[in-house]
C-alpha cells in the first residue's frame, strides 16, 4: 500500500510541476494515472478541477470538483470552489445546496459567513452579504487568495452601490443583473488567472 501511495505521491508532484511549466495536457493525464492508482482519493480529481478551471473549462471543472466532494465529502475547499463554479455560473440556488455542510464547520471558519455572503447576495441583500463577507475576511487566516476573492467581490457591490446611488436610492433590475454578471465574469477569470486553485 505504501508502494502505492507513494507512485500516486510522485505522479501528483510530477502533475503540479507540468501545471507550473504550463503544460496541462501532461498535468491532466498524470492526474488521472493518480487517480486511477488511488480510486478513494478526492486530491486527483480536486487539483484535475483546478487545472480544468485555468484552462477555462468549467464544467470540466465542475464535474472534477464534484467528484473530489463526493470521494471526500469533509474536503472544505473543494466544496467552497464547486460551490463557487456554480455561483458564477448563474445556479446560485445549486451553490447554496452544495456549500450547505460548510455552514457547520463553526463560527470561527470562514466559510459560513461567505455562505451566508452569497446567500444574502443572491437576494441582493448587499448589507447583509458585506456584513458577512466582511467577518468571514477577517476570520481567514489560512487561504489569503480566497479573502482577496471576497474583497473583489465586495469592490463590486461597492461600484453597483455608488452607481444606484446617483440614480436611485435603491438598486435597479439592470444594475443587479450588471453586478451579477460582473462578479460571475471575476470568479471564471479568477480561475483562468490563478493556473491552480487556492
Amino acid at each position: 500500500m505504501s508502494n502505492t501511495n507513494e507512485l500516486s505521491s510522485t505522479l501528483i508532484d510530477d502533475a503540479l510541476a507540468a501545471s507550473q511549466r504550463g503544460d496541462s495536457v501532461r498535468a491532466l493525464a498524470l492526474l488521472d494515472q493518480a487517480s486511477q492508482i488511488h480510486p478513494s482519493s478526492g486530491i486527483p480529481h480536486f487539483l484535475m478541477a483546478a487545472e480544468f478551471a485555468s484552462l477555462g473549462q468549467v464544467e470540466q471543472a465542475e464535474l472534477s470538483f464534484s467528484n473530489a466532494v463526493l470521494l471526500e465529502p469533509g474536503m472544505v475547499i473543494a466544496r467552497y470552489q464547486l460551490g463557487l463554479l456554480q455561483y458564477s455560473s448563474g445556479r446560485p440556488a445549486a451553490a447554496l445546496v452544495t456549500w450547505q455542510p460548510l455552514l457547520d464547520q463553526g463560527e470561527a471558519s470562514p466559510f459560513p459567513h461567505w455562505v451566508r455572503g452569497f446567500g444574502a447576495l443572491a437576494q441582493d441583500q448587499f448589507e447583509v452579504a458585506r456584513k458577512h463577507f466582511e467577518t468571514g475576511v477577517q476570520l481567514n487566516e489560512v487561504n489569503p487568495p480566497m479573502s482577496s476573492d471576497i474583497l473583489k467581490i465586495l469592490a463590486e457591490i461597492d461600484a453597483v452601490q455608488r452607481k444606484n446611488l446617483g440614480a436611485h436610492s435603491q438598486p435597479s433590475p439592470s444594475a443587479i443583473t450588471d453586478e451579477a454578471d460582473a462578479s460571475s465574469h471575476f470568479l471564471v477569470s479568477n480561475y483562468e488567472r490563478q493556473g491552480t486553485v487556492h
